[in-house]
């Protein structure tokens, strides 16, 4: 029988959850542990996933020999600490994003990455749906022209998560739907247009909902202090510039009086040749009979093709992830700048 990747997910919450029921799923793996630091949240997953080795300590869990590899999920200030550590016992890693809630902390990773020889990789979802990777396909062979603009968005309308738990403060989180939502779907945006490298950003922020305790939703296990303060923003929009001279406008939001009609989130691509949106797919061009729009089917991504079945893959197979530490770290430096910016008011270079 072929070798099965020995797996620990460290962090129970709702995404933890998803990603422990997609290592069940996987041939290759075999779930030996998990952590989680709320004693009955841990006992609760230990028990229902039969899983026999539960630590309230990552820090005892990442001393066991026999785990070859850690999913994380917990809040965002613990992602870079956890995963450098990981790295250091020599692990590899799968992170939920956001890669960090800085980019001096982001580079701590790749640098530990490097050190240790060890796959390392953040799980951006959105990269393994079909639709996305329908869509390279398409603009990588040339169906679209030379791809010169991209508008992404993930507009919520009411859906901040969990007012009072970690995701609305500023010192666990790092930022609100910016770094929650928007690093989904810009990270496809310039995963489709093949670039990362970015000269200038100017960005705006908001917390229009979340201070008078609007726009919430029930989401994720994480505890909530109604005392604590809503410090981060719930809308952002963005004016990104590539080195290449081509552009990407981004919105994001939690909440917001948006058209009930219009899609949550997509990504707009337009080229000389076509222009491409998502989610749905289709495609507008000029045809036979003028002007069409293509509607483009295509069946439901498998199992075997989410960001944990692929992680695990590459591992065992000394494979490049599709999601490459380079590219994350430069997300991570973007996410920064949007941040700055906002904060100053003024248009920021990005070195």
């Amino acid at each position: 029988m072929a070798y099965r990747l020995r797996c620990a997910v460290i962090g129970t919450g709702a995404i933890g959850i998803h990603h422990l029921t997609s290592l069940m799923s996987c041939p290759r793996a075999a779930v030996v542990a998990l952590s989680e630091s709320d004693h009955s949240r841990a006992k609760e997953t230990g028990d229902r996933y039969r899983i026999p080795r539960v630590y309230s300590d990552y820090e005892e869990l990442l001393e066991q020999p026999d785990i070859d590899a850690v999913i994380i999920s917990t809040p965002n200030y613990l992602h870079s600490r956890i995963a450098v550590a990981a790295l250091q016992a020599r692990k590899h890693v799968l992170l939920e994003k956001p890669m960090a809630t800085n980019y001096k902390d982001a580079v701590k990773i790749v640098d530990a990455a490097k050190k240790m020889r060890r796959v390392a990789m953040v799980g951006q979802n959105f990269r393994f749906k079909r639709d996305t990777q329908t869509a390279k396909a398409m603009i990588d062979r040339g169906d679209l022209g030379e791809v010169y603009h991209a508008r992404c968005f993930w507009l919520r309308r009411n859906a901040i998560p969990r007012i009072g738990s970690w995701f609305t403060q500023k010192q666990f989180a790092g930022g609100g739907c910016t770094i929650d939502i928007a690093c989904h779907m810009l990270d496809s945006a310039l995963h489709l247009m093949g670039e990362f490298d970015v000269t200038t950003v100017t960005a705006q922020t908001y917390a229009k909902f979340g201070p008078r305790g609007q726009g919430e939703f029930d989401w994720g296990k994480s505890e909530v202090d109604p005392k604590k303060p809503f410090d981060v923003e719930d809308y952002s929009a963005a004016f990104i510039r590539l080195k290449s001279g081509r552009t990407v406008i981004m919105e994001s939001s939690w909440a917001g009086y948006h058209a009930s009609d219009a899609r949550e989130y997509g990504i707009d691509l337009l080229g000389t040749e076509g222009g491409l949106n998502l989610f749905p797919a289709r495609m507008f061009k000029n045809g036979a009979n003028g002007y069409e729009t293509v509607n483009i089917s295509m069946p439901k991504v498998p199992q075997e093709e989410d960001r944990v079945h692929h992680f695990v893959s590459c591992v065992l197979e000394s494979k490049r992830p599709l999601v490459g530490l380079d590219e994350s770290l430069k997300l991570q430096k973007i996410l920064d700048a949007m941040y700055l910016s906002a904060k100053t008011g003024k248009e920021v270079k990005v070195a």
